[in-house]
């Protein structure tokens, strides 16, 4: 099953100025043994991270493909980052688009290295295959 999410399920350390809803789905990728990477990742962080990562989610909902830095980047071959930073802590979250205007978050992690690893990059591209392969979004 794959994961909408949902306005009322952001928590409540998300700041006040919120960006609108915009005409974007954002759908959490889950794994075909119904794991969802977004979702443990941000359960994973800071109470502080995770409200920025949430927040520039609903900014990327709001902005949808015109999201570009500091926010947003294209990696290539139509996978792109969310770039959260707090303090001196940066995180990724990778995502593609579908059509019927839906992103797709495939999965975050911690940011070490000053170019986004390949093996990220690439896991993103195997949770996309996955998730064509397994969709009943497509039309």
């Amino acid at each position: 099953m794959i994961k909408h999410i949902k306005r009322t399920e952001i928590s409540q350390n998300v700041p006040e100025s919120m960006p609108e809803q915009g005409e974007y789905e954002v759908i959490l990728y889950d794994s075909p043994n119904g794991t969802e990477p977004v979702a443990d990742f941000i359960n994973s962080l800071s109470k502080k991270m995770a409200a920025k990562v949430l927040w520039t989610i609903a900014l990327l909902e709001e902005d949808d493909p015109t999201l570009r830095e500091p926010y947003s980047q294209s990696l290539g071959d139509g996978i792109f980052e969310l770039r959260i930073k707090v303090g001196s802590n940066i995180t990724r979250v990778l995502y593609f688009f579908m059509i019927g205007k839906k992103i797709i978050l495939t999965h975050g992690f911690v940011k070490k290295t000053q170019k986004t690893p390949l093996g990220e990059i690439n896991k993103a591209k195997r949770y996309r295959s996955d998730y064509l392969s397994r969709s009943e979004y497509l039309s």
